[in-house]
């Protein structure tokens, strides 16, 4: 699939949503068509016809009937007319010309082809939504078929060989083509139309299989764009097989449901039941590839309601748990976290924001066909999320279908706002873990020999080197622009906030065609969770070829505090290695204050100062940094500028040159030029005030016990929790471990909860004797046994666990 993806879709609204009022008047005024009527002929044997699914996906692409003195609407035509009009203008409509675009030249390129077609759906939108200046117009309507008709002949037709990037042959240009016969159908020439599905059936004849490599079956988001592409195909030329064989192709009846998008997989790519969306089999996806899936599901769960094709699957409800398993952790008040946006990240007119968008958009129009006790609960999810976001409103980032669902949710008194998600989640299957607060959010974007640590390629996330070596991502509830305001051409990519990197000069990735991925060689990436409420995450870091830096990191992520542990660093190379404590962008003007031991430091841009001995640190807005020794502590302000350009050269997602400048402030451990056996302690707190971060420092309610390369362990004593990272066998805070494991104990009164991981996913079992007495098992996992004594020992059957937590109560 090619980087486009997001930018194409987003752009037009082909995964858009509709108003659940106007898809239940749509399919109402279908079942009048479809033959309630005695004297009308009967076009299926289902209750609507194929002229009334027509109208709906039309709808689907227009947003339908909307109250144009609405602000909000207005706001989105006066938006889509403004982009059309610059199409229009700049559109070449000459006798001769060799292109549509003259940026879009030549023709044949895939790349330039494929963007064609996206520009001329945008056309075909604004012809048909009503208050654009070209709506209606027949010299409009008459410019688009002519364009229609000159990319078929001169670049994409039956009679075409795929080269270039197998995307645009195969899911963009024709899902683009297909949307622009919906909306001209009433005045597309027959023979236009016929050529056109014509292309369809020779480049995406069914969602199963690649064209260009018939053997490899699609999987995923790839398959759920094929499958609308044939259905829309199947109305257009109203073909029943085609219909059928785009709604049988989400649960695949035609190999036993093996690449089947409504059931839990546990290899390569989709949802996994830990919540974990992947897709390119190694990437941790959800927020991008996850999305569209979730929209394309959701799309034609709509579009063939009430008729003989709709999807009657009962396994249809892995899509309504995907929301709250797989989407709600990671978004936040409406955005989507980056952890899981791949190489999106370095798409300029794909921001966090906007994914966030997206999901949203997909998940409103899912709940217009999902049961009440799923769809109840998402619309107070979503209107949480949508209050919450000041920062970038969606009305601001919706197209008009989006919209009418949007305003619907929040216009309805009766749907309350949803409150933030709160929780520890451990995506195992992803190597991400994300801990939410009521204020706050931590995301841990973590590797292994299963995850990649980037995705890069077509041009696009030509810094992503350290995205996946342990960035830690601080979401607060006031600054819902750090990531999305101009972060990524701009922050320095060899000190992302969490990070250990030595210095050395990095190659751009990706500048090739295709994309690719990177796998580091360690197995320990992952952790365990408590009570939902408590973790202990861990990865080893085994730098790439170019470098032998080596080290342990743990974070453990309690209610107001997260700890981060480094141990055993190690290289050997010459250079500097750094552990980047922080990295806050500061926005175009900021001058947050950040305070050292209580002493407030300059703000002038430039400034560098070396801390010998920090005990703690505090940025305005930000949160407090606890060192749990005294630390050799660096920090800089600095204003960056940066382009889109230098991290996105894609021919469809590529950024501009424009320079863009944001100030940061960075917190680091400097470890010295090959150091060995180097280590950190420090604690981040969000949100917490200057005054509270000092009183933590003095009062050190969590307590670091052991910081090497055998555990990593804390003790929280108010929460009498315990809390080890082991990295083989060990004993560490009074818990001794047989192998690689992640542990949590808390004890509550008379009884002790366990949790713990294999992290590693090298074991098959593994023993955990606990320094607190216990006779009996109140409740456990079935992997869980005790012996009972006053050093109690369970044994956990940690093999085929995929890294999971196994839990038990003892008494």
């Amino acid at each position: 699939m090619n980087v486009s993806r997001r930018t194409l879709l987003a752009a037009t609204g082909a995964t858009a949503a509709i108003s659940a009022t106007t898809l239940a008047t749509s399919a109402g005024a279908a079942r009048a068509q479809s033959g309630d009527t005695a004297d009308e002929p009967v076009e299926t044997v289902g209750t609507v016809g194929f002229d009334a699914l027509l109208q709906r996906a039309e709808t689907l692409l227009t947003g339908g009937a909307f109250d144009p003195s609405d602000a909000d609407f207005a706001a989105a035509v006066a938006a889509l007319d403004a982009t059309a009009k610059g199409l229009w203008e700049t559109l070449d409509r000459s006798a001769g010309r060799t292109a549509l675009w003259p940026d879009l030249s030549p023709a044949t390129d895939p790349g330039n082809f494929g963007q064609s077609y996206t520009r001329l759906r945008t056309l075909a939108t604004a012809w048909a939504t009503p208050g654009t200046s070209l709506a209606g117009s027949a010299e409009a309507a008459d410019t688009l078929i002519a364009a229609l008709r000159f990319a078929h002949d001169t670049a994409y037709n039956p009679a075409k060989r795929e080269t270039g990037n197998w995307w645009f042959w195969e899911i963009g240009a024709p899902r683009a083509l297909m949307d622009c016969s919906v909306l001209l159908r009433d005045r597309l020439p027959a023979a236009d139309l016929a050529a056109y599905l014509a292309v369809v059936d020779r480049f995406c004849p069914d969602a199963d299989r690649r064209t260009n490599s018939p053997t490899l079956a699609e999987t995923g988001a790839n398959r759920t764009d094929k499958a609308v592409i044939v259905a829309l195909r199947g109305l257009l030329g109203q073909d029943a097989a085609k219909l059928a064989s785009a709604r049988d192709a989400l649960s695949d009846v035609r190999d036993s449901g093996r690449n089947s998008l409504f059931r839990y997989t546990s290899s390569g790519d989709g949802f996994y039941r830990d919540g974990s969306f992947v897709q390119h089999d190694v990437v941790a996806y959800t927020g991008t590839y996850g999305a569209v899936l979730l929209g394309g599901a959701a799309c034609l769960l709509s579009l063939l309601a009430d008729s003989e094709w709709a999807i009657a699957d009962p396994s249809v409800s892995v899509m309504y748990e995907a929301v709250e398993r797989s989407f709600a952790p990671v978004v936040f008040d409406g955005l989507m976290m980056d952890a899981v946006r791949g190489r999106a990240i370095s798409r300029e007119r794909a921001g966090d924001h906007r994914d966030g968008a997206a999901a949203v958009a997909a998940i409103l129009l899912l709940a217009t066909g999902a049961p009440a006790a799923y769809a109840d609960r998402w619309r107070e999810l979503v209107k949480g999320w949508l209050t919450r976001n000041r920062t970038t409103p969606f009305a601001s980032l919706a197209t008009l279908p989006q919209l009418a669902l949007a305003k619907a949710v929040l216009n309805d008194r009766t749907i309350h706002p949803g409150p933030r998600t709160t929780g520890h989640f451990v995506f195992a299957d992803m190597d991400r873990v994300v801990h939410r607060q009521a204020r706050w959010g931590c995301t841990l974007s973590l590797s292994s020999k299963r995850i990649s640590a980037y995705e890069a390629g077509n041009g696009e996330n030509l810094h992503g080197w350290y995205t996946g070596d342990g960035m830690t991502y601080l979401y607060d509830g006031d600054d819902l622009g750090q990531f999305d305001d101009g972060f990524w051409p701009t922050v320095d990519p060899y000190r992302l906030p969490g990070t250990t990197v030595d210095t050395r000069e990095r190659t751009d990735l990706g500048t090739g065609a295709g994309t690719s991925t990177y796998r580091p060689t360690n197995a320990v990436a992952g952790g365990a969770v408590l009570h939902d409420r408590y973790g202990a995450a861990a990865m080893e870091l085994i730098g790439p070829a170019g470098t032998s830096l080596r080290t342990k990191k743990s974070w453990f992520l309690l209610d107001n505090a997260v700890i981060a542990l480094g141990a055993g660093i190690s290289s050997g190379d010459g250079r500097t290695v750094e552990t980047i404590v922080e990295n806050r962008n500061l926005g175009r003007n900021g001058t947050q204050r950040l305070l050292v031991d209580g002493v407030r430091q300059p703000a002038q841009q430039g400034w560098t100062q070396k801390f010998g001995h920090a005990r703690w640190a505090h940025v305005d807005g930000v949160g407090g940094y606890v060192f749990a020794d005294p630390t050799d502590l660096r920090a800089l302000r600095e204003e960056r500028t940066g382009t889109w350009r230098a991290i996105n050269t894609g021919a469809d997602t590529g950024g501009s040159t424009d320079p863009v400048t944001r100030r940061y402030l960075t917190l680091w451990v400097d470890h010295g030029v090959s150091p060995a056996g180097a280590g950190y302690s420090y604690v981040l707190l969000p949100g917490a005030s200057a005054a509270a971060t000092a009183v933590w420092s003095h009062s050190r309610p969590v307590r670091i016990v052991a910081n090497d390369t055998t555990a990593q362990a804390v003790e929280a004593r108010r929460q009498g929790l315990t809390a080890v990272n082991f990295w083989g066998a060990g004993t560490a805070a009074g818990i001794t471990a047989s192998g690689p494991a992640s542990v949590l104990v808390q004890r509550r009164g008379r009884e002790l909860n366990v949790a713990v991981a294999d992290p590693s996913r090298t074991l098959t079992s593994l023993t955990v004797e606990l320094p607190f007495p216990a006779g009996r098992v109140v409740a456990a996992d079935d992997t869980v046994s005790l012996a009972p004594g006053r050093h109690p020992v369970l044994t956990v059957a940690v093999g085929g666990s995929r890294g999971h937590t196994h839990t038990a109560t003892l008494s």
